[in-house]
């Protein structure tokens, strides 16, 4: 068996849900053919993108802390950040 670090097997996990959310997502928007709706359904993952970004970063951080001196930590959440003021 394979012998997965808890902290990658979280953040993949986290991933393989968004991307779950993102699948359904597309396939309301085809079952209900409706610009309304799917710009509704957009929007609430405009809200989720964000968040799992975020919970991603956090695990890889809480998990890979100890290997990562201060300064990177800094500049990861930095990072984040201006990820997510870009893209307001």
């Amino acid at each position: 068996m394979l012998n997965l670090n808890r902290t990658i097997l979280s953040m993949a996990g986290l991933r393989i849900f968004s991307s779950l959310l993102e699948a359904i997502a597309a396939l309301l928007m085809l079952h209900f053919n409706d610009i309304r709706i799917a710009l509704r359904v957009n929007a609430a993952l405009g809200a989720v993108g964000p968040a799992i970004l975020l919970l991603v970063g956090a695990v890889g951080l809480y998990g890979g802390a100890e290997q990562l001196s201060l300064g990177r930590i800094t500049l990861i959440l930095l990072g984040i950040g201006l990820i997510l003021y870009a893209t307001r």
